[in-house]
């Protein structure tokens, strides 16, 4: 008798079902970015407007930081 319990096999499909997802975290995540981009950019300039001096974060920073607080929050609910 074979004993099946030892060295199962993976099956390919738990694979699958683990790269599911990071691509679908990666496009929420690219989608976000560029939505907040515009915004971002708008305050930015006018921070540096408002204060005659260029804001430490620049419009890609501060766009980057909101899609990585705003992404994680859409796949936790």
């Amino acid at each position: 008798m074979t004993d099946m319990t030892t060295d199962t096999p993976m099956m390919p499909a738990a694979r699958a079902r683990r790269a599911a997802p990071r691509t679908e975290f990666a496009v929420y995540f690219a989608v976000i970015f560029l939505a907040t981009l515009p915004l971002a950019a708008l305050t930015w300039g006018l921070t540096a407007l408002r204060q005659l001096r260029l804001p430490e974060r620049g419009p890609v920073a501060r766009a980057w930081s909101q899609a990585r607080i705003i992404t994680p929050m859409i796949f936790s609910a």
